[in-house]
């Protein structure tokens, strides 16, 4: 029997299956070229995040996954405009945009909007011309400006809201199965 909520195992070899193994042999070296990748990407992106753009900060789907927060695609239209942004503008200042995205509560606009501002105050914008435009790096700032390796400003899972405490009185009488059979059985006869 399969340990837990798993499949019982039914394995089909019947299609000479040794000729099908895959090996992992490669594994180092695949290791190594990712890594050498990675550097040749944080160069070709330099002076931005290596991590690229800013993801929002998105709730996982599922009753299994829901209490979990994770980084979404991108932000949506509502966040970008909250945060006194453009869609157009956010995506050249390293700031992900999925227009298919719906806020569901005002909670989750507010964080990722705070998200936005945050990231708004702590970059230093290079300019593109000759000309310094506002809100654009003076040459001193620039010269102080590194690239940032690791995640660019990494989700936080929320602190949770309930603490341990004593038991009360009134909790330790009360009678959970008693209760729950009771429940049931006034849903059964009602009427």
């Amino acid at each position: 029997m399969g340990k837990g909520n798993n499949m019982i195992p039914n394995g089909h070899f019947h299609k000479d299956w040794q000729r099908f193994v895959k090996t992992w042999f490669n594994q180092p070296a695949r290791r190594h070229r990712r890594k050498q990748n990675r550097i040749k990407k944080a160069k070709a992106i330099a002076p931005r995040p290596a991590a690229g753009p800013l993801r929002p900060v998105v709730r996982c789907p599922t009753i299994r996954y829901h209490t979990k927060v994770r980084a979404g695609r991108g932000f949506t239209l509502r966040e970008i405009r909250a945060a006194g942004l453009n869609p157009a503008f956010a995506r050249t200042i390293g700031v992900a945009v999925d227009p298919r995205r719906r806020n569901k509560s005002v909670e989750s606009l507010q964080i990722n909007v705070q998200r936005l501002k945050e990231y708004r105050a702590r970059l230093i914008l290079f300019p593109k011309g000759k000309k310094v435009l506002k809100g654009e790096a003076n040459e001193e700032e620039r010269k102080l400006a590194t690239q940032l390796r690791g995640p660019l400003m990494p989700v936080q899972q929320p602190a949770p809201k309930s603490i341990a405490r004593a038991i009360t009185e009134e909790e330790k009488d009360f009678k959970a199965y008693q209760y729950l059979r009771g429940a049931r059985s006034i849903a059964k006869l009602v009427g």
